[in-house]
């Protein structure tokens, strides 16, 4: 192993997107950690929907979330420093340093950026100031050289903080030879001479197919090849941060016994509330989308979390979704909505103050739980812990704007500090609640199987996470120089 002797940092960049840049970090940081590493994440700009509450009150992009966790530290706000969270009329919600600034639609951005940078190189020198080492992730392509004046995710960013970079292709996408060859044909000559080598990323079959391949890419281009990186399966069993996720449909398992329908709005957001139960094997998830229609056969309707709550109620309604859930309820069954869930839920939503679209928009809701949400400018962002209305214990997160209440709060779904937290019908079929994170538990899971009819879950969610980072860690060591990377790291 090579010593990092004092704080080092080594930026990440695609040739695209999801090329596996957030994956490749996670896994490096967790590869150096065990190494003895102190690691800690960071990446200047992201734009998703799927976040995560920070140790210091903030909120973070769910990726640098799953890094951090890899390099066993606290989150922090100074991880992502620029957010973007995209909503519907009013373009993105700009959250810096983990706190919402307003909303900017893309052409303002583009003009913001510029005064941006100083607080992405304060949160940069925050981190390299308590680390080994800095793992910089970049967004987007490297190559986008038409957002590249005031640019700060990418090589703005790297020739600011005298950063190097790593190239990653994706070869499973086909042409990785002239996606890696054509960035440095289009790129400014200083920003290129910021990428010292590359790695191929996705990679099946025999790695000796594509020797000939790496060498070509290095004659090309002078930068070092890092490693030729097989696919790695198992990513599909760690928390993923781009809706993309949800595109594909999970495989049928043998042995579910029970069907949770989901549907798929367009700003569904903190999506990973799904993810302990698609590692179920007794739980198939069904993502239903807009233009079909929600099983008849599903044991439980869940309504997912909202960047735009009154935008994906339309859209809600007007993909006939409506009708299914009410059929639902009829029959007998159950519906959980979390968070945006929760609100679409009640009588109505309220935008009074214009946080989602044009001040005082009013949303009929679902009607399924007496309870009304009215949209605040405060954003609520706070780890929580507490217990469900039958005692079984839970720990998740809120992250929302609005405050619900109505005559169902006297149902509560359950306490947080003995204080009363979501809402319950009188019938108990339909359940609301703000918290996140509810199926991460294996004891609210366990709970939740059982009453849809299932088992007590054998599944350790949590340890099951850790185990694919050490492996995820381990296959990086096998297939990339980390000592070579160590090298190039400045």
């Amino acid at each position: 192993m090579t010593a990092v002797a004092t704080a080092r940092a080594l930026m990440f960049q695609g040739t695209g997107s999801d090329v596996g840049k957030s994956l490749i970090v996670a896994g490096l940081a967790r590869a150096f950690t065990l190494r003895g590493l102190r690691v800690l994440p960071f990446k200047p700009q992201n734009m998703s929907n799927n976040a995560a509450v920070t140790a210091d009150g903030g909120e973070i992009g769910r990726a640098q979330a799953l890094q951090a966790r890899a390099a066993r530290v606290p989150l922090s706000v100074h991880m992502n420093p620029v957010l973007l969270k995209p909503q519907s009329d009013v373009g993105a919600q700009l959250v810096v340093q983990g706190k919402v600034e307003g909303n900017a639609k893309a052409a303002e951005y583009q003009q913001m950026k510029a005064g941006l940078m100083p607080r992405v190189l304060d949160s940069f020198a925050r981190l390299k100031a308590a680390a080994d080492l800095v793992l910089v992730e970049g967004a987007g392509s490297a190559s986008e050289i038409n957002l590249r004046r005031n640019d700060i995710a990418n090589m703005g960013f790297a020739r600011a903080a005298e950063v190097p970079v790593v190239l990653i292709g994706d070869i499973d996408r086909g042409g990785v030879i002239a996606s890696i060859a054509g960035t440095k044909l289009v790129l400014d000559p200083e920003d290129a001479a910021m990428i010292r080598g590359f790695i191929v990323n996705r990679f099946r079959g025999d790695p000796t197919l594509f020797a000939e391949g790496m060498r070509m890419i290095e004659g090309f281009t002078g930068w070092s090849p890092i490693g030729l990186l097989p696919h790695f399966a198992e990513a599909i069993r760690l928390p993923a941060e781009d809706a993309l996720a949800l595109n594909s449909a999970p495989a049928e398992k043998a042995g579910a016994r029970i069907r949770i329908a989901v549907p798929l709005l367009p700003h569904v957001s903190n999506f990973d509330d799904l993810d302990p139960l698609d590692a179920e094997p007794q739980v198939q998830l069904v993502r239903v989308r807009p233009g079909e229609v929600l099983p008849a056969d599903a044991d439980l309707i869940l309504l997912l979390g909202s960047k735009a709550t009154i935008a994906d109620l339309r859209a809600l309604k007007g993909a006939g979704f409506d009708i299914d859930i009410a059929a639902h309820v009829r029959r007998g069954r159950p519906v959980l909505g979390l968070c945006g869930g929760y609100q679409m839920l009640g009588q109505s939503v309220g935008d009074p103050d214009g946080i989602e679209g044009p001040a005082g928009a009013v949303e009929t809701g679902l009607g399924l739980l007496d309870v009304a949400t009215r949209l605040t400018g405060e954003k609520h962002l706070v780890a929580v812990a507490g217990e469900t209305s039958d005692g079984t214990s839970f720990a998740g997160y809120e992250m929302h704007v609005g405050e619900t209440d109505g005559p169902d709060r006297a149902r509560p779904f359950g306490r947080i500090d003995g204080t009363r937290e979501g809402a319950i019908s009188a019938s108990g079929l339909v359940s609301g609640t703000y918290v996140h994170g509810l199926f991460s538990n294996d004891r609210q899971r366990s709970a939740w199987l059982k009453r849809l009819g299932g088992t007590s879950s054998r599944l350790d969610y949590e340890q099951g996470v850790e185990e694919v980072l050490d492996r995820l860690a381990a296959h990086m060591e096998k297939h990339l120089d980390l000592d070579r990377l160590l090298t190039l790291a400045r």
